[in-house]
């Protein structure tokens, strides 16, 4: 069996002085180090005063399907392979998952360094429920499978946590507020562990209008899960949230079907309070 191997390696997320030892071991050592950005990978290189000896190769979005095989020969030959991209784990929204895969599927050994990560980094200061909790990557473009996104995420009991562009941060923000209503729960992380860490927590509602004249940075949001909501939510609330999203367009039915998810009323009662409220 092949003494080579590919290793996943983490790097800070913002604060280069978050890098392990065992990072700075592997960057002197590895025999290729795969690189997001190879400049990047220069400069954080440069910051912990480490030499890389090793072949830096690019490997990122547009040319990683033909990299792979490049690189699993390389490990069959014995080297170790790096991969790291420009902040982060490889695989979670980076490169990084083909390669894996590729390898698992040849047999050949993959193994992580683990390090920082701007998913749990943002989920534990978000003050929301951190027990269980999913990651979805980023949403999508498009006005229309962004919405179909949100209205699936409407019945996530789970704590969601996201990354988005500041360029487009307060739409997908407004649009949540209508989708999920607008007193949901959640955080927008910004620059985390670098110099202009910024942690904006409120409703759906209130952060929508807080970042409404765009923000700078990396961004990442959480927002709590319907279960918290279901469980806090009063039969008012409730109510509210659903004339919310009649207002915005849905069917009274649709709304208290998708608001009741997780909350201590069927969708039957909701409707009906619904109709009380009205009067």
């Amino acid at each position: 069996m092949t003494s080579g191997r590919v290793v996943l390696a983490a790097t800070p997320i913002g604060n280069p002085g978050d890098s392990s030892a065992r990072l700075r071991d592997l960057l002197a050592s590895a025999d290729v180090v795969a690189a997001e950005d190879t400049r990047r990978l220069r400069g954080l290189a440069t910051a912990l005063g480490v030499t890389i000896r090793g072949r830096v190769m690019s490997f990122y979005e547009h040319n990683e399907a033909g990299r792979v095989p490049q690189l699993m020969d390389r490990v069959r030959a014995g080297d170790v392979v790096a991969v790291v991209t420009d902040a982060g784990m490889p695989s979670v929204s980076d490169p990084g998952y083909s390669l894996v895969t590729a390898c698992i599927d040849a047999d050949l050994p993959v193994t992580c360094l683990p390090g920082p990560s701007a998913v749990t980094t943002a989920l534990v200061l978000s003050g929301l429920p951190v027990d269980r909790f999913c990651f979805d990557g980023f949403p999508p473009r498009r006005a229309g499978r962004r919405r179909t996104w949100l209205a699936r995420l409407a019945a996530e009991e789970r704590t969601c946590v996201f990354f988005e562009s500041p360029h487009r941060l307060a739409e997908t923000l407004a649009e949540a507020a209508e989708a999920l209503g607008p007193g949901r729960r959640a955080a927008v992380c910004r620059e985390l562990t670098k110099t202009y860490e910024e942690v904006l927590r409120g409703t759906l509602g209130d952060l929508a209008d807080r970042t409404a004249d765009g923000v700078r940075g990396e961004i990442v949001v959480v927002i709590e899960g319907a279960d918290a909501v279901g469980s806090a939510a009063s039969t008012e609330d409730l109510v509210e949230i659903v004339e919310e999203r009649v207002e915005a367009g849905e069917r009274l039915k649709d709304a208290c079907a998708i608001v009741a998810e997780g909350s201590s009323l069927t969708k039957r009662e909701l409707y009906q309070a619904v109709v009380d409220a009205r009067g």
